[in-house]
């Protein structure tokens, strides 16, 4: 990929989605991380269907903290692994409380030593509550970034990170991530990309066959 075709990239998912932000609701950093944590396998509108209720009834990591997992496993059920995440950001919660003085940490090691946080789940929450530049690859950021030529087919989601960081000004990282993550989820899909609409369909390296075929 060359520096025109980033560029060009770049300004079409600018063009597509000029104000972009975060889906999943949230007031602080600690709305954030749980919340964050919850969305794994899962949609960010389910997880806003149970956070209202959760967070009302554990305003703070502290209460969290003191949560008995029976109550927090009956409020996200509705999600996948509730069961494991119900135990995931009580122990989160614990640790904060414990280790951090009951501040969501705003280092990536800190983070990362955290239940249910794993690298993306860190940056989300770096970019987001602390705005440090940073690039989660979720599996939206991932196909993107293979589809549109900025990593290969292969590479780990850490490569793919690495990648874009390198090939994208580190003043658009966040940005970059939150539109790429909108251009996943509802224009370039897992299944059924729109891609007769789509206006980077030329560089695309897994042009739709529909297409392709003059269909």
């Amino acid at each position: 990929m060359n520096t025109l075709e980033t560029n060009r990239i770049l300004e079409t998912l600018q063009s597509l989605y000029p104000n972009v932000e975060c889906e999943l609701i949230h007031s602080n950093a600690y709305e954030l991380i749980v919340a964050v944590a919850l969305s794994a396998q899962t949609t960010d509108v389910n997880v806003n269907k149970v956070t209202p209720r959760l967070f009302e009834k554990y305003p703070d990591v502290l209460a969290l903290s003191l949560a008995a997992i029976n109550d927090v496993q009956q409020i996200i059920k509705s999600l996948g692994l509730y069961k494991t995440k119900s135990n995931n950001i009580i122990l989160m919660a614990k640790i904060i409380v414990a280790d951090y003085d009951q501040i969501v940490p705003n280092k990536m090691k800190d983070l990362c030593k955290l239940n249910g946080v794993g690298r993306k789940t860190a940056n989300v929450v770096l970019s987001v509550a602390y705005n440090v530049p940073t690039i989660a690859v979720d599996t939206h950021v991932n196909r993107i970034a293979k589809r549109l030529g900025f990593a290969k087919n292969d590479d780990d989601v850490l490569q793919v990170e690495k990648k874009l960081m390198r090939k994208i000004d580190r003043s658009l990282w966040s940005d970059t991530h939150h539109r790429m993550i909108h251009f996943g989820r509802y224009f370039c899909t897992a299944r059924n990309p729109k891609c007769n609409l789509c206006p980077l369909v030329d560089i695309c390296k897994e042009k739709n066959k529909n297409i392709i075929k003059g269909k």
